[in-house]
């Protein structure tokens, strides 16, 4: 992994954006200290974007709608956990 400033990736994005996307990853720094990773879509989110690009699945970036909660029967698995800590 190399790492970049701020300064440094400011100037040269479109260079570092080209690596991330032929799967480097690259660990931005301010001041010394590193503060985020430029890094290639997940496997998971690449094929999202690539049914969204093929007009097979639309998305607007929200929670998928119709879902409901999920009811469950007896006591709250918090309660439960907080128990068995006990």
């Amino acid at each position: 992994m190399e790492t970049v400033g701020i300064r440094e990736l400011k100037a040269r994005l479109s260079t570092y954006v080209k690596r991330a996307r032929e799967g480097e990853t690259i660990v931005v720094t301010d001041r010394g200290m590193a503060v985020a990773e430029l890094r290639p879509l997940s496997p998971e989110r690449a094929a999202a974007e690539a049914l969204v690009a093929e007009g097979r699945a639309a998305w607007g970036g929200g929670k998928p709608a119709g879902f409901r909660r999920v009811k469950i029967k007896g006591r709250p698995l918090s309660e439960t956990a907080l128990e068995e800590r006990r």
